[in-house]
């Protein structure tokens, strides 16, 4: 068996290149708001592969980008955000981990649309002006959104909605909930590196081209950021809430399909 083949399997080069492609505008958006990687990877890449291969693809592209994001202001920032964001992620890390064993036999559809429909309605509302804002010391409403986010991420590979949906209506500055994120997202994808060892969807056949992935996903994230830096709260909470109402939008449309 040649490289390429150990590699990408039965893609053929027009369907590589569009992975790269895909990789590359997954990695953008990441670096501009914090989040969405997985969704538009798992969404782009099915359509050129099985979704349970799309899935494994994600995994580790989505663990190095979490890592460099979470710890972009220096460990000492991450650690006092995994102080504070304890609970969540303690409840979204255990119920990631559940979830991923279910993988193979739930549909995924009616989880699709249940979380599809509240980003959807939220997204709108905020960017109306007419918007809802949380406690940030809420324990309980964070613990609800990790549950919810946390079966998503086990399911489908895809939690960032909820997340980010919950720090911006905590009204969380710019620089605070792109490092948050990090550090929620980069330990859920520890734990689905790990539930997904043990789920079967990450395995010999699969791992290579999840590596190979994290080299696009690095590039775009790399343009992202460049681009993040330059916007201020008001626009990047605008940026935000836009890719919340294009990811629900497109979680309804995986939900009726």
């Amino acid at each position: 068996m040649n490289i390429f083949a150990l590699i990408f399997g039965d893609l053929g080069p027009f369907s590589v290149g569009l992975a790269v492609v895909i990789g590359v505008v997954a990695g953008i958006v990441k670096g501009v708001v914090g989040f969405a990687m997985p969704m538009i990877l798992v969404s782009g890449l099915s359509s050129i592969m099985a979704p349970e291969l799309a899935l494994a693809t994600l995994i580790l592209p989505t663990l190095a980008t979490n890592g460099l994001q979470a710890l972009r202001q220096g460990w000492r920032a991450a650690l006092v955000s995994i102080r504070q964001y304890w609970v969540f992620l303690v409840v979204g890390g255990t119920a990631l981990v559940v979830a991923a064993q279910f993988v193979r036999v739930l549909p995924q559809s009616l989880f699709f649309l249940i979380i599809g429909v509240p980003v959807v309605g939220f997204a709108l509302l905020q960017l109306s002006r007419r918007g809802i804002s949380l406690p940030s010391a809420s324990r309980r409403v964070e613990a609800m959104v990790a549950l919810v986010a946390g079966t998503m991420g086990g399911l489908s590979g895809v939690w960032g909605p909820p997340t980010a949906a919950y720090l911006t209506a905590t009204n969380t500055p710019k620089a605070e909930q792109m490092r948050v994120q990090g550090v929620i997202y980069g330990l859920g994808s520890l734990a689905l590196v790990l539930a997904h060892v043990q789920s079967g969807v990450l395995r010999t056949e699969t791992l290579p081209l999840s590596a190979f992935m994290v080299v696009p996903a690095l590039v775009g994230m790399a343009i992202g950021t460049a681009i993040q830096d330059r916007i201020d709260q008001v626009m990047f909470r605008r940026a935000t809430l836009s890719v919340l109402l294009v990811v629900g939008l497109n979680l309804i449309r995986r939900g009726l399909t």
